[in-house]
């Protein structure tokens, strides 16, 4: 099973949308799937409960300091791996991605997951 997959399997098993992105990159993270379950735990549901930046791309944004951190800003690469989620999904708040306020879904939570799956991938 591909990663993709593998972090929507978890997001259907009780894992949040940061928990799923998370762990489904234990191995090459240096981390133990409780260990990100751990840290992803407080991103459910978009930080802030909807009202904020979806889960999936604050996991692909973890991720990318986990992997790619050496000591120097990594404000471009946050900003690249922000604009290709955006680009995905056609927005970046958890509200906006769900159609909370317009009754418009721009995408899935699976969709979202998968894509911030794709982000990780193509970055590392």
């Amino acid at each position: 099973m591909d990663k993709k997959e593998y972090a929507v399997q978890l997001k259907h098993s009780g894992y949040n949308c940061c928990q799923a992105v998370l762990c489904a990159f234990a191995g090459e993270a240096g981390m133990t799937e409780d260990e990100l379950k751990r840290i992803g735990a407080s991103f459910g549901v978009g930080m802030g409960c909807l009202e904020a930046t979806c889960g999936a791309l604050i996991g692909a944004q973890i991720l990318m300091g986990i992997k790619k951190y050496q000591g120097r800003t990594m404000l471009r690469d946050a900003a690249g791996v922000l604009r290709q989620f955006e680009s995905m999904c056609k927005a970046t708040l958890c509200k906006d991605l769900k159609g909370r306020d317009t009754g418009i879904v721009l995408c899935e939570c699976d969709d979202c997951v998968r894509n911030a799956v794709t982000i990780v991938e193509n970055q590392l």
